[in-house]
């Protein structure tokens, strides 16, 4: 599977902070996952099953032993260290288990307040997108949001702006301004599709936002389940606002959603800010669930306009990756 080569959210940071010494149990692709922190405060994770006899790891907990951490299967008691390796089994305590004792491990790093799992080997981490370079400093973790539908689904839906005059009336669009204007779609790095300039209106662009203005934004495909919007009062103009949309790919018609937004707005709390991303994207839910198929059509069945040149850029690009979960 090809989307295992790629890096994906599972969990938010604080959500293993916030189990103490627990592991956590993730899913991703529709394998399930435990991750915990070692000795050294890195995060692991490991498929959720014990070799010895399938028991989910994330059941058992993290031991101390002469200063290292393990994590303990519930069921025996076999401890293995942050490699996957067992190194104690306690049934045959003078039994040092072989390499092949081992759970599956996979590569783990924290990025944006989040943890990523690639599982197709070790890999580097890899270099940060020049997109999101020159953002605003200030960073504010929304979600998780459980959607009952594909990874790509949420993303097409992230980069499609003719929907905001009807699902987003009174706040991202309104009904006097549902016509798309014509817009350039470009290439950037492996294909993924990029909106330069888009000029949209809308009645309250932001959480600060007092009125309606016209707001210059930036899209661009990340990866096949992650995308960037960056908003800018007008063309040239810093950046003021930015959202990045990372999806975990749980099921084929299931996934979890989390939103950076990077901010210049130093006037409301995070839990303001939040808010206001949970009142659009409660509009988005409902929208997205009663889509069918859930898996995004890639190879035909749906028909398209003009104003859906990302959609059929970011629906290209997915097919030309080779992406198989979640589309069809």
């Amino acid at each position: 599977m090809i989307e295992q080569g790629w890096w994906h959210p599972v969990a938010a940071v604080h959500e293993l902070e916030d189990s103490g010494a627990a592991p956590l149990a993730v899913t991703l692709l529709g394998t399930e996952l435990v991750l915990w922190r070692d000795g050294t405060g890195a995060v692991r994770a490991f498929d959720d099953r014990c070799p010895h006899r399938g028991t989910k790891l994330s059941l058992g907990r993290v031991q101390i032993v002469g200063g290292e951490h393990r994590l303990e299967c519930a069921y025996h008691g076999w401890q293995f260290g942050g490699a996957g390796r067992c190194l104690h089994i306690p049934a045959v305590p003078v039994f040092v288990p072989a390499d092949t004792h081992a759970a599956r491990a996979h590569a783990v790093r924290e990025a944006h307040g989040l943890l990523w799992v690639r599982m197709a080997g070790a890999g580097d981490a890899p270099a940060e997108s020049a997109a999101l370079a020159d953002l605003p400093t200030r960073q504010v973790v929304c979600g998780p949001y459980e959607v009952a539908t594909s990874a790509p689904r949420l993303v097409e839906n992230f980069l499609d702006t003719s929907h905001f005059g009807f699902v987003h009336a009174g706040w991202l669009g309104d009904r006097a301004h549902t016509e798309v204007p014509s817009y350039d779609v470009v290439s950037g790095p492996e294909g993924a599709p990029i909106v330069p300039l888009y000029r949209a209106w809308q009645p309250q662009a932001s959480a600060a936002a007092q009125g309606g203005a016209w707001v210059d934004y930036r899209y661009e495909v990340l990866s096949p389940y992650c995308a960037l919007l960056v908003k800018q009062a007008g063309a040239g103009d810093a950046p003021q606002e930015a959202y990045a949309l990372w999806v975990c790919p749980v099921e084929a018609e299931l996934s979890r959603v989390w939103f950076t937004l990077f901010t210049s707005n130093a006037s409301q709390s995070d839990e303001s800010l939040r808010a206001f991303q949970d009142r659009i994207f409660a509009q988005d839910q409902p929208i997205l669930e009663a889509q069918r198929p859930r898996c995004l059509p890639v190879n035909g069945g749906e028909v398209h306009s003009a104003a859906d040149r990302m959609s059929a850029a970011y629906r290209r690009y997915l097919r030309d990756l080779n992406i198989t979960f979640g589309v069809c």
